[in-house]
């Protein structure tokens, strides 16, 4: 019989992030040599990285810097995922997620291929994340990088759950008036998920098709000829209400507009971005 006890067991999985199980047949099969069985982890997980690619990561967090530029600041949301929360809140995977916002914030990256080649330690982020999966025993991966720049930008990040790292990350962009507003208008973004920025912002396809949808549902409804324009820009109206920020109602006082609370802030809001852990926005 193998010589580890339930403590060594606990201390080899805290080192690791690796599974229970995974953990007691590595020390079984060292015959206790903690050492060897964190080899004995690390080299069955390098064999099985390919065998979790059809896995699903949805859990994780959203990591966040903003940095002075020349011209203003500079901010950076990076989501890293993993298949479970248990492992969501390791501390060894929140710091790898660290690691690669850092290597994000030095390479400048803005798509998550550029960020995977980026350096981290003595190999790249792609490395990095490997290496951890073979530890943890989980499909874990980087899947959102936001970037966003203005005169000044604001970051928040909310937590859905207390017992997990922050699931929602907000950036949001002004001049340097609307530098005192800025983090209100983020838990605003963080609560209510806009779409866009402001009107102009809309894609053309996307106006035609809600357009389009108003449309055929109001004739639908059988609504007189004459009476279809004004009602479907009733309905175009309830859209951008809905889906852009300087209309939306404001989260703590939705009867005001958000355009409304920026102009008595004598700011402007030029920008922002929203990541959800496990959603694409």
């Amino acid at each position: 019989m193998a010589n580890f006890t339930a403590a060594d067991i606990k201390a080899l999985r805290d080192k690791t992030g690796a599974g229970m199980l995974d953990v007691k047949n590595a020390l079984t099969e060292a015959d206790g040599d903690a050492a060897k069985a964190e080899e004995i982890i690390r080299v069955k997980g390098l064999k099985s990285v390919s065998k979790r690619e059809g896995r699903t990561a949805s859990n994780g967090l959203v990591a966040s810097a903003v940095r002075d530029t020349d011209s203003g600041q500079r901010g950076v949301l990076v989501e890293v995922n993993a298949e479970t929360d248990f492992v969501a809140k390791n501390e060894k995977f929140i710091a790898m997620a660290e690691e690669i916002l850092e290597a994000a914030v030095v390479s400048e990256a803005t798509d998550v291929e550029t960020l995977l080649a980026a350096s981290l330690g003595e190999g790249t982020v792609k490395d990095r994340i490997e290496g951890m999966i073979a530890i943890i025993g989980e499909k874990l991966e980087v899947s959102h990088i936001s970037v966003l720049e203005g005169e000044h930008v604001e970051a928040y990040m909310h937590r859905t759950n207390p017992d997990l790292p922050p699931q929602v990350g907000v950036l949001v962009a002004t001049d340097a008036a609307g530098a005192p507003i800025a983090h209100d208008i983020a838990v605003h973004v963080a609560a209510l998920s806009p779409s866009y920025l402001d009107r102009e912002s809309v894609p053309a396809e996307v106006v035609e098709s809600e357009k389009r949808i108003a449309t055929e549902t109001t004739i639908a409804e059988g609504k007189p000829e004459k009476a279809v324009p004004k009602i479907v820009e009733g309905r175009m109206n309830g859209f951008y209400k809905s889906a852009v920020l300087l209309e939306q109602g404001y989260a703590r006082d939705p009867k005001t507009p958000v355009s409304e609370v920026v102009k008595q802030s004598g700011g402007k809001v030029t920008g922002f971005v929203r990541i959800r852990v496990g959603a694409s926005e």
